[in-house]
């Protein structure tokens, strides 16, 4: 790999970050608009205790308050690009309450797979882990 390529590669790799922890920040705040934005009409959220949700399910029930982010603080996102998809791991800090009841602050490792649409990168399928 030429090193130009390597610059580019790690230009996208650190746009890439930059577009997930834009996620977070927008699923912490509920910003929905912002969420709506960064999610893929596809887009599928498996939960820490097997739960599948769509785009439609997961925005709205931050949208009601049924999932309220407290804290997501992610560490250090790995990147992997493959052509127009791309995948991110990372381990993070998480606080919510789901469903009225508050799940307290624990590590999580996250896996996001993203795919461009354009010159947008958007999440389509989404994988956390609770770190016991």
């Amino acid at each position: 790999m030429s090193e130009q390529s390597s610059d580019n590669v790690g230009a996208l790799a650190e746009r890439l970050r930059g577009v997930e922890r834009a996620r977070l920040r927008a699923l912490v705040a509920a910003d929905i608009a912002a969420a709506e934005a960064l999610h893929s009409d596809e887009f599928q959220l498996i939960t820490p205790i097997g739960a599948r949700l769509d785009r439609a399910q997961y925005l709205g029930a931050v949208a009601a308050g049924q999932i309220d982010y407290l804290h997501w603080e992610a560490g250090d996102i790995e990147v992997r690009v493959a052509g127009d998809a791309a995948t991110l791991r990372y381990r993070a800090e998480l606080e919510v309450a789901f469903g009225g009841h508050h799940v307290a602050r624990s590590d999580y490792w996250h896996t996001d797979t993203y795919e461009r649409s354009g010159s947008e990168w958007r999440a389509v399928w989404s994988q956390a882990t609770q770190i016991q």
